[in-house]
């Protein structure tokens, strides 16, 4: 059998875009730290950079995308719509544009289906006469811009994809949902709706993140054992093996390399089962510091 060869691996978006499978993570990267990470990413090998305007080091990710050498063509980018921005997309596109340094963007998401008003400093207001479907009929118009390669949404659960979807102005299906993915939110159900809709998942916090209990869970560390693996690197896999794009994010050269160090083993089916079988469930990402609910317990 052929060796297992993730570390190219793409998945193909209903736009006929290929996204890579691995990509690397910049959310809670420091300033300082998160252009280094980039950096060390791409002459890793890795060609998926996921970023986002809230994040704050979107010019710190252009500068280390550019410090790497790897042409901006070989490198898939993405970042997001911030929630205060939602009636200002075309001013957001062009100032995410200017902060990375690009003339355009591989992947363009709508961070959160929460439309907030930026007149309020604490973040805590919600448009009245506004919401996301009224966003995402505004970010298809970038499309015609020509800066814009694919369109997606992340943080949406079945009843707002629902919604977004049979909306008349809805004219594009999302071509990714970035969600929380790993072991301990694997939302299946939420997985084969995005499916049977044409939406590839992509997962963030696939580790479950800083202090992830997941480090501790014994079923995942014993098959760790069992291959002479990290247990970050089994939980990477899995998420691959399942079918989505996986993005760790870690600002540690040595680990950033480790995370995409996915080629040449595998988990088998019994492996992968006795993952899926993992009872514990818990959220990095909740939804308590936004003027409205977008999680409602639909995706499994």
């Amino acid at each position: 059998m052929a060796a297992t060869k993730n570390t190219t691996k793409t998945y193909k978006l209903n736009t006929g875009a290929a996204i890579p499978a691995i990509g690397l993570g910049t959310w809670q990267s420091q300033p300082g730290d998160v252009g280094k990470a980039v950096e060390a990413a791409l002459r890793a090998g890795y060609r998926h950079i996921d970023g986002a305007f809230a994040y704050g080091n979107e010019k710190e990710v252009g500068e280390g995308m550019r410090a790497s050498g790897v042409p901006r063509e070989e490198i898939w980018l993405t970042t997001k719509l911030d929630n205060p921005w939602h009636k200002r997309a075309p001013e957001a596109l062009k100032r995410s544009l200017e902060n990375l340094g690009t003339d355009y963007l591989d992947l363009y998401l709508m961070h959160w289906p929460s439309s907030t008003d930026p007149a309020d400093p604490t973040l805590k207001t919600h448009y009245k006469d506004w919401d996301f479907v009224d966003t995402w009929r505004e970010m298809q118009k970038l499309m015609e811009t020509g800066k814009i390669r694919n369109l997606g949404v992340s943080n949406f659960g079945i009843k707002n994809l629902e919604r977004l979807l049979n909306d008349p102005s809805c004219k594009i299906v999302p071509a990714v949902n970035q969600i929380e993915l790993h072991p301990g939110n694997p939302s299946p159900k939420l997985i084969a709706y995005c499916a049977s809709k044409g939406i590839h998942c992509s997962g963030y916090s696939p580790l479950g993140s800083g202090g992830s209990p997941l480090y501790k869970n014994e079923t995942i560390a014993s098959i760790a054992k069992a291959k002479d693996r990290s247990i970050q690197q089994v939980l990477l896999m899995w998420g691959v093996k399942k079918g989505w794009s996986v993005l760790p994010k870690s600002v540690n050269p040595d680990r950033v390399k480790a995370n995409f160090d996915l080629d040449g083993w595998d988990l088998t089916d019994d492996e992968m089962a006795k993952i899926d079988a993992i009872p514990d469930r818990f959220k990095v990402c909740g939804d308590s510091w936004l003027p409205v609910k977008v999680f409602f317990g639909d995706d499994e």
